[in-house]
């Protein structure tokens, strides 16, 4: 028999995975490690690159051995944690820093600077993004800035810089391979969306050095073959994508107007706006959706920050929860919010406020408001930011959303999914395998490979949904209270 399954990678903000999925993108086997996450000051967080790596390779073994051996795989899929950065050592691959990552905000200074001196427009125009600490650029000039040798190293061509998938690349092929895909680079303020290339006035304005960024490629091409000893037997990559995107693949939002959000660690709502570069003046993100053999698409994003990591927070900084799944009957078990709201500005504020300096607040506590309504509250935050997105996409010019298809860990929760529906006035329809991140690899290496004919593939099982049932009266009262409470919390930024 040929070799027909796929090894997809997903390498996340708090955990590395691998799922082996079969020709019908039904799972065979996976296998998962958490990530550990550093704090060295506030509004810093790291990761241990090498941790990633050493994570990478046990969880790929553990899901090849279970899915019968390497034998059986015809191909490999990456999809990552974006705007993550990493540098390393070209000679050795030893990490000069840890990565910082995407959440990281110890460069807001440096991005109020270069936007007083007026060069968000331009860089706006060129890259499709914002000036904000979230992306890669003000990161990697913050690592070279630490040590006038490492930027020197930087300078001679010693060094390079990529994001996770690049990291992988290098260590996969034994050093051979210098890569990364469309969407990941275009989420670097480097990398000019119109011309889809690097650009050198970029490189210039983040004092990053031309040699040190990776040659860049469509999400499913052939990006080099795993070296032999890693696995058994030498692997090709057919195919790489930031996370985000590779949830718009795994959805299969193809057509225009099509949109998916990943509820995560942050959320990222993403709608294909098809081949033209699409414009913002509402704050959102324009991107590149994905680009292959047959087709590219742009896309219009709005980032949620924290979204599964407020969850988190509410379990292990309060200590309110002792799972997360103890959120749905918490919430369930009260008739209303008691006008509590928590804005989780933990990182600042995504879209549409991009408030860097933004923090977190609770509102409206009174001597009956309870633990409960602080749960509660932290899972409504989830849907008031999500309708504040599809406001600004409506605001943009952006197709309706009618259908809003969901994923990730958050969606696992079916009170907050029908609140979602309700304050959003959208149908909600969830996927019976919530991985799509997953998914969108697997699918653009098995069509880089051949394996299959088209990217459109229907997923196995029968997906969920939820239908607004909410008046639209109570809708906007609550919406209101949340506008109130964005409000306060950015009153209170520093």
């Amino acid at each position: 028999m040929q070799p027909n399954l796929i090894l997809s990678i997903d390498q996340g903000t708090t955990s590395t995975r691998a799922i082996v999925f079969d020709p019908s993108f039904a799972p065979v086997s996976s296998a998962q490690i958490e990530l550990t996450q550093h704090f060295p000051k506030p509004g810093w967080v790291e990761h241990d690159a090498e941790e990633i790596w050493s994570a990478t390779l046990q969880v790929c073994r553990d899901a090849i051995a279970k899915a019968g051996g390497v034998e059986k795989i015809a191909a490999i899929g990456i999809t990552n944690q974006r705007e993550t950065v990493v540098v390393w050592d070209r000679k050795t691959g030893a990490p000069v820093h840890r990565a910082i990552v995407w959440q990281d905000r110890r460069t807001s200074e440096t991005c109020a600077r270069l936007r007083e001196a007026g060069h968000e427009a331009r860089v706006q125009e060129l890259t499709g993004l914002l000036l904000d600490p979230y992306f890669s650029a003000t990161k990697l000039a913050w690592i070279l800035d630490q040590d006038a040798e490492l930027r020197r190293r930087a300078e001679t061509g010693a060094l390079a810089f990529g994001t996770i998938e690049s990291f992988l690349m290098w260590r996969l092929t034994g050093g051979r391979e210098h890569v990364s895909d469309i969407s990941n680079a275009a989420r670097t303020l480097l990398f000019d969306i119109n011309s889809r290339a690097w650009s050198d006035e970029l490189c210039a304005l983040f004092k990053t050095p031309r040699g040190m960024l990776p040659e860049v490629k469509r999400c499913d091409a052939h990006f080099g073959d795993c070296e032999a000893d890693l696995f058994g037997r030498a692997l090709p990559i057919h195919g790489i994508a930031g996370d985000q995107q590779a949830a718009l693949v795994g959805h299969g939002c193809f057509k225009p107007g099509m949109a998916k959000a990943t509820f995560g660690t942050g959320c990222f709502l993403v709608m294909n706006m098809g081949e033209g570069v699409p414009r913002s003046n509402n704050r959102l993100l324009a991107t590149i959706g994905y680009e292959t053999k047959s087709a590219h698409a742009y896309a219009l994003e709005g980032s949620i920050f924290s979204a599964g990591a407020t969850l988190q927070w509410l379990r292990d900084g309060l200590k309110l929860i002792k799972t997360t799944p103890d959120t749905e009957a918490i919430a369930a078990s009260l008739p209303d919010n008691g006008g509590v709201y928590l804005v989780p500005a933990f990182a600042g504020l995504g879209a549409p406020q991009w408030n860097a300096e933004a923090r977190g607040t609770i509102t409206g506590l009174t001597r009956d408001s309870s633990t409960a309504h602080v749960v509660r509250a932290g899972l409504e935050a989830i849907a008031y930011q999500t309708a504040d997105l599809l406001d600004a996409l409506r605001a943009d010019g952006a197709p309706p959303v009618e259908r809003l298809l969901v994923d990730g860990g958050v969606t696992a929760n079916d009170w907050a999914m029908q609140f979602l529906a309700d304050i959003c006035g959208v149908a909600i329809e969830r996927p019976a395998f919530q991985e799509m991140t997953a998914i969108g690899a697997a699918k653009l290496a098995a069509f880089g490979a051949g394996l299959i004919p088209s990217l459109d593939q229907a997923q196995a099982g029968a997906p969920r949904a939820w239908a607004p049932q909410m008046p639209s009266a109570g809708r906007e009262r609550l919406r209101a209270g949340w506008g109130r409470a964005v409000a306060a919390s950015l009153a209170a930024a520093v």
